[in-house]
């Protein structure tokens, strides 16, 4: 292949031109990062299958155990907007290659953990340091590939996104299973010395600026950290504690509105802020970061309800939900080389319109549950989804990462899985509060029908009792049970109404995505042609 003198159209200036030759070394360095991303998303997801066994182990109830994922969160969102300092000041090769050392260092800390405190604080230094990872993955795409390749590579990256979410749960379930709960730590080993190896040899060394430390905006930084922080903390912890009617919430609010506020007011006086939220004014990038937000919205509620259920309703063990999982991710391996490859030669608004369809169609499919869906009933639903979630965010990236120049994919980078990752937390606050309120509303309406003056009650009951005093029950202690057992059906039935619920929610959210693509302009994928209309 020949390398061109002058920069085709999709190519940006400072990146290899349109037509150059990719050396081996490069997509190592490319393989490595997405190596990292990946990893880095599902330490997210990880822990949900193991929560139980990791409680008893140190002494904690389930309220306090939600800490466990909110520390991480915490620290992954607050640290994703800084990584285009970080390499600026440090260089791509040793910030990560750094970073990635201090995230297996504090993941061998957290299956080492004694209590819940220093699970915490371990979590949140994984978070802090494993969070680089993601953002940077793209950037390697867009810095380091020409044009003509980072269709391939964007592929990869949306795998990274898509599969991880899915994954984190059967993996955490199969290791938890077979060699314990500190297993889905230690595991992390192995991607984290190939990603060390593959930067190591894959980048070339640069010369470190430590002066973009010193003269950085750090109280644009601190602002930032503490809204986007307490934002998190407001979301996943808000619904255990009944949202604005706890003064915990109500302080967390107002601290994270005036952290944002403060943020964006300093970025837009600041001649060089640490990151760039002027891109949000760019048609494109602004119709892609939000719908990215909606889609992780999508990806971490699917991946939050549908274990959820499986553990409550249908009493599946966590190797058995990892099972059922990973019908959603392991498909996407097949159907991502396909959308890469037509989103080189269709409109992308086609593709995603396409990908949002199947996503939100596979959502309103779940909406038809009863107390007997199993795995069987799952699988077509979870292929729906593998199918569409590829050309969403395949797509997505696309019209983030179109016509900017080089300069910004550092920042437009950090913007677009910040958004992302905070379009989930929000999507799981929303969906946890949706499902209590669902579930006391159906319990409430069944109720009203399941009374103890319905002759079908009253029928259901003495068969019940006869059951038990024919177990050897005395009578007061079988009518009892019976009383219970009514309960209990009646509480399962208005779960499932509220699962279902739920997913309408997400369903019908997904599928309204699809007139919002069309704001966007008409965009292919780097490796294609990028007109605006």
């Amino acid at each position: 292949m020949t390398t061109l003198t002058k920069a085709a159209p999709g190519a940006m200036a400072g990146a290899p031109p349109d037509g150059a030759r990719v050396d081996l070394r490069t997509w190592i360095a490319v393989a490595a990062g997405m190596l990292g991303a990946f990893m880095a998303v599902l330490d997210i997801q990880i822990t949900n299958s193991s929560l139980r066994d990791i409680l008893g182990t140190l002494s904690a109830t389930q309220e306090e155990g939600s800490w466990i994922s909110t520390a991480y969160l915490c620290a992954e969102i607050v640290v994703i907007p800084m990584t285009a300092l970080f390499t600026r000041a440090f260089g791509a090769r040793l910030y990560l290659i750094g970073t990635t050392v201090l995230f297996l260092l504090f993941s061998t800390l957290c299956g080492a953990a004694w209590n819940l405190e220093s699970m915490i604080v371990f979590r949140m230094l994984q978070g802090f340091t494993g969070g680089a990872l993601i953002p940077m993955a793209m950037t390697l795409v867009m810095t380091r590939l020409p044009a003509s390749k980072r269709a391939a590579g964007m592929a990869i990256f949306g795998l990274t996104a898509t599969l991880a979410p899915a994954m984190g749960p059967t993996l955490g379930g199969y290791l938890s299973e077979l060699y314990g709960w500190p297993s889905i730590f230690y595991i992390n080993w192995i991607p984290g010395v190939l990603l060390i190896a593959g930067m190591w040899w894959g980048l070339d060394k640069e010369k470190a600026n430590v002066r973009q430390l010193v003269h950085a905006d750090w109280l644009g930084i601190g602002l930032m950290a503490m809204g986007l922080a307490c934002l998190t903390i407001f979301l996943e912890e808000g619904n255990s504690k009944d949202w604005f009617e706890s003064s915990f919430i109500v302080t967390f609010a107002a601290l994270s509105l005036a952290g944002i506020l403060g943020w964006v007011a300093l970025s837009f006086t600041r001649p060089e802020p640490f990151v760039n939220l002027r891109l949000y004014g760019q048609r494109n990038f602004l119709v892609a970061t939000a719908l990215s937000a909606v889609t992780g919205m999508g990806l971490y509620g699917a991946s939050f309800l549908l274990p959820l259920y499986l553990s409550q309703i249908a009493g599946y063990t966590p190797m058995q939900i990892g099972e059922v999982i990973a019908w959603v991710g392991l498909p996407q391996l097949l159907v991502m080389p396909v959308a890469a490859m037509l989103s080189s030669k269709v409109d992308n608004r086609i593709l995603c319109s396409f990908g949002l369809l199947l996503f939100g169609g596979s959502c309103l499919m779940n909406a038809f549950m009863d107390a007997g869906t199993g795995a069987d009933q799952l699988m077509l639903t979870q292929l729906v989804r593998a199918i569409g979630q590829p050309f969403v965010m395949l797509t997505l990236s696309n019209f983030a990462m179109s016509g900017l120049p080089q300069r910004d994919m550092p920042s437009a980078s950090s913007l677009f899985n910040m958004t992302r990752n905070l379009g989930g937390s929000i999507g799981i606050a929303l969906l946890a509060s949706a499902l209590t309120n669902r579930e006391h509303f159906h319990s409430a309406r069944l109720g009203e029908s399941v009374s103890n003056y319905a002759l079908p009650t009253q029928q259901r009951l003495d068969q019940l009792t006869q059951g038990f005093l024919a177990g050897g029950m005395d009578p007061a202690t079988a009518a009892s049970q019976a009383l219970a057992v009514l309960d209990r059906v009646v509480r399962r039935e208005a779960y499932v109404m509220a699962y279902n619920d739920a997913f309408w929610i997400m369903g019908l959210v997904l599928i309204g995505c699809i007139a919002a693509i069309w704001m966007a302009d008409k965009v292919k994928s780097p490796g294609g042609a990028s007109a605006a209309h």
